[in-house]
């Protein structure tokens, strides 16, 4: 039964966890292996863009050249949308900067991607569902004007635009503020493309109480019973990323269709409260739904996210003086803070890329196969784990999934068909 945390699922065996210990001291090693099938006889050093390239094979493991063949990665948050809208930036060219761009995405095998239209809580009423609003319109554009993406809101769609050598970018709300407490504008919203909506962001709203709230108390009220209610009808996924622990619970007991966490960890291996306990982990999977681990290292390992939360306390002075150079435009601000954060990172004990591992493990063991997915929150986050640096470190991880010991259909599970079956199975 999916979520009962043993270690079989249906007919796929799920990989046992190593120990702690035993993670810690192979770490570094796993990483250097990872590298070393990622980028090994190729002269650009990627294979991702060595596997699709059409007769392609010398050298590279023949597992890793079949899970290539027609991949469906599906990544279930990036933040590139606000960019996009406030820097006036045209993601369809390589850009020297960010996370995301469409070739960069194509150079490491990324097939489809939630945009996340993600409404500051700066946005309040009057202005919440218009900033929505134009960012839809942001990535609706780059659909229409960009030869290589086309827009989707269905399973469907998505493996249509891949067949095509193509882009499919679906768009997921981030923030329920964003609909000025009205099921009208959330129909809205689903008219535009949207097929998620993160109930709250790190700001709760009327309705819903989010992680980051001072008490973390606020569940969800009889209007937000009525607003997952209204999703459920329309076919929109309800995203418990951000939300409280009571709105989680709250969202569970009111929803009969599959729920996801787009881009959520493990808080059995991080105690961030953004974190999903195991508990929670297990609902989902009973749910039926899917979690989409994010990669974000606050979120990874404690001691990491103690440092990072003391380079926030020295910079926020400069942190205020950006926001003051980009009034109106909290997107454009953030990538700047997030870029001389970033740097001022550098250096510390930044997790590397077998901790994000050890939270798919986790996330395996207690789900089952079938309920993990990808959340990276690119261009939303100011480092990765070592030494992942953009979209184009995708074949990092799709080797490290293969050296655990995961099956070619348990990797293509997690890297897009468990969020494309939710997908094609909502009305």
């Amino acid at each position: 039964m999916p979520g009962d945390g043993h270690h079989w699922c249906g007919e796929r065996r799920v990989p046992a966890a190593r120990p702690a210990a035993d993670r810690r001291r192979t770490s570094a090693q796993e990483v250097r292996d990872c590298r070393r099938t990622a980028h090994r006889h190729h002269a650009g050093g990627r294979l991702a863009a060595a596997v699709l390239s059409q007769g392609f094979s010398v050298g590279v493991p023949p597992g890793l050249i079949r899970l290539h063949q027609q991949p469906i990665i599906l990544d279930g948050h990036i933040d590139t949308a606000q960019r996009m809208l406030d820097g006036n930036v045209d993601i369809s060219a390589r850009l020297p900067d960010g996370h995301v761009d469409v070739p960069r995405m194509k150079a490491g095998g990324i097939s489809a991607a939630f945009f996340s239209i993600w409404v500051d809580d700066t946005y309040g009423p009057g202005r919440a569902y218009k900033r929505a609003l134009a960012l839809i319109d942001a990535v609706r554009r780059l659909a229409a004007t960009a030869a290589d993406v086309e827009l989707a809101t269905n399973g469907e769609e998505v493996r249509a635009a891949v067949s095509r050598g193509h882009v499919a970018a679906l768009m997921g709300v981030e923030g329920g503020h964003a609909i000025e407490n009205s099921l009208e504008k959330l129909d809205g919203l689903y008219a535009r493309g949207v097929r998620y909506m993160t109930l709250t962001w790190n700001n709760g709203n009327d309705w819903a109480g989010s992680s980051m709230d001072p008490n973390r108390a606020g569940g969800l009220s009889d209007f937000g019973k009525h607003v997952i209610r209204r999703m459920s009808q329309l076919g929109m996924l309800v995203d418990v990323s951000h939300v409280s622990d009571a709105t989680f619970w709250d969202v569970l007991a009111t929803m009969t269709r599959p729920v996801i966490a787009s881009h959520s960890s493990c808080r059995a291996l991080a105690s961030h409260p953004r974190n999903l306990t195991d508990d929670q982990l297990r609902a989902i999977a009973r749910n039926g739904g899917v979690v989409g681990v994010n990669f974000f290292p606050v979120f990874l390992d404690d001691h990491f996210g103690a440092q990072y939360a003391e380079v926030n306390r020295r910079l926020r002075p400069e942190f205020d003086a950006i926001r003051a150079r980009h009034p109106g435009q909290p997107g454009l601000a953030d990538f700047e803070i997030d870029k001389l954060r970033g740097a001022h990172l550098q250096g510390l004990d930044i997790p590397d890329v077998s901790r994000l591992l050890d939270h798919i493990d986790h996330a395996v063991q207690v789900m089952g196969i079938d309920h993990v997915g990808l959340g990276s929150d690119f261009d939303g986050i100011s480092v990765l784990p070592r030494p992942m640096k953009d979209a184009t470190s995708l074949p990092l991880l799709v080797a490290g999934l293969r050296a655990r010991d995961y099956s070619d259909s348990d990797v293509r599970s997690i890297l897009g068909e468990n969020f494309l079956r939710l997908l094609s199975a909502a009305p």
